[in-house]
């Protein structure tokens, strides 16, 4: 037990950090069970492309596995890795199914984007971004997050509706609201279950109980197996001798032969900015509210956290999954007190056993998640009262990134109005120094990519 406790000393460096074992491993199974929706969602997501559901289900697991070891051995941040919502959407989406590429061109851009990430991190091309972008968008990153989570999970429950569009069982109908967002059901089954789990945990949380956000999912999810929103497996295990039959299907499926197309250069310059700025605006966000940003309002070790995803991006696309990026979701276990590799780490192992667990983790619905993400959403509102309101030029962008986040359902794109408007209202201020170089190149490239 000494010689464990030893090596995670050493290792994770806990004692330096104001932690122990103990609330770093409750940290990291709270982050991987608010997070552990992607291994069904990305392979349903990505099966629309046309690949096989079961190998891209291995291929999220390992990605996510190898790359939230990265962050937690390199860079030791609680911060968790996994093929990223919207980006799978865009590959299924949009550049599969509308514009028509093979589902193995659009494997080879996420390839290329992983590399592209490995040399910029080396030359400490994003860290320089990192660093540019002024402390009060720094914080408004974190609130507009919290506002984004919390609307995932209200939406994800059914509490709200999102889109003009909305999803009736298996057909996409008019909303008849005709609202960009509206009330949802709140008396099924799954509303239900969302609201008394963000009322138990709530209690939790009042009452200072360790380890309430994963208690709160717990909860929730038995409450969803007594609703028949879920239901428990038949079996728990995966049929191991399957794995590899189901990997060879989608891993090292790339088109080498497009890398030097127009077409190529504009799916890949697509994967490459949202990619970029999700993952920079989840670390920023996530390390402001749980002050590991320095005097200065950088994250130490920004490097080594920036590669963590570019390598998970990179075996990835070997593997046969869609880009992988930071969760969000990671603000749940740093909500419980992770503030070191070790909450990763934890993260990581749930991931690699989820690939021979898979029908156990499957039970976990969309429902059980919400609370976790709603009151994680409140605790991410906290750095707010850190922006300066009284100077209009750094609180106008501030209010621009946080509100378009939720609304543009996007962090990059909050990211892209608050930088935008930073710069803009800094000049014509003539506030000249404020705005270091780097952030006049990003406001002038977010212009373009608008335009373009």
């Amino acid at each position: 037990m000494s010689t464990s406790k030893g090596f995670l000393e050493k290792t994770f460096k806990l004692n330096a950090n104001k932690t122990n074992a103990k609330t770093e491993i409750v940290a990291g199974i709270t982050t991987f069970m608010t997070m552990a929706y992607i291994l069904i969602v990305n392979p349903l997501t990505l099966a629309d492309a046309g690949m096989n559901f079961d190998g891209v289900f291995a291929a999220t697991a390992i990605s996510a596995f190898v790359a939230t070891l990265v962050m937690a051995f390199y860079a030791n941040y609680p911060f968790v890795l996994a093929p990223g919502m919207g980006l799978n959407a865009f590959f299924a989406y949009s550049v599969v199914l509308g514009m028509g590429y093979s589902w193995e061109f659009a494997i080879t851009a996420v390839l290329l984007e992983g590399l592209i990430f490995i040399v910029l991190s080396f030359f400490n091309v994003r860290e320089a971004i990192v660093k540019a972008i002024p402390m009060s968008l720094k914080n408004a990153v974190s609130v507009g997050i919290g506002l984004f989570i919390a609307f995932i999970g209200l939406s994800g429950a059914g509490i709200v509706k999102t889109g003009k569009l909305i999803q009736e069982g298996s057909e996409v109908i008019p909303n008849s609201g005709g609202l960009i967002v509206e009330l949802g059901n709140v008396t099924s089954p799954g509303a239900i279950v969302a609201i008394l789990g963000i009322i138990v945990t709530g209690f939790l949380l009042i009452r200072k109980v360790k380890g309430a956000i994963l208690i709160g999912i717990i909860f929730s999810t038995i409450a969803g197996i007594v609703a028949g929103i879920t239901e428990l497996p038949q079996n728990i295990f995966t049929d191991v001798s399957t794995i590899g039959d189901s990997l060879s299907k989608v891993a090292f499926k790339f088109q080498f032969d497009q890398i030097f197309t127009i077409d190529m250069l504009i799916v890949l310059f697509t994967f490459l900015f949202v990619d970029m700025f999700d993952t920079i605006g989840t670390l920023v966000g996530v390390a402001s509210k749980a002050d590991m940003l320095d005097e200065n309002g950088n994250l130490p070790k920004a490097k080594q956290a920036l590669l963590a995803d570019a390598v998970g991006t990179t075996v990835g696309a070997c593997l046969g999954t869609s880009t992988v990026t930071t969760y969000v979701e990671s603000a749940s276990g740093v909500a419980e007190g992770g503030k070191t590799g070790l909450t990763a780490f934890t993260s990581a192992i749930l991931f690699g056993a989820a690939l021979f667990l898979a029908p156990l983790f499957g039970i976990i619905p969309t429902e059980a998640t919400t609370p976790a993400l709603v009151l994680v959403g409140l605790f991410m509102m906290s750095p707010i009262l850190k922006i300066n309101f009284e100077d209009f030029t750094e609180a106008i962008p501030a209010f621009l990134t946080i509100i378009m986040m939720p609304l543009a359902y996007s962090i990059a794109e909050g990211i892209a109005f608050g930088m935008i408007s930073y710069v803009i209202l800094k000049v014509l201020s003539g506030k000249f120094k404020d705005v270091s170089p780097v952030m006049y190149i990003l406001a002038i490239l977010f212009v373009l990519k608008f335009i373009v």
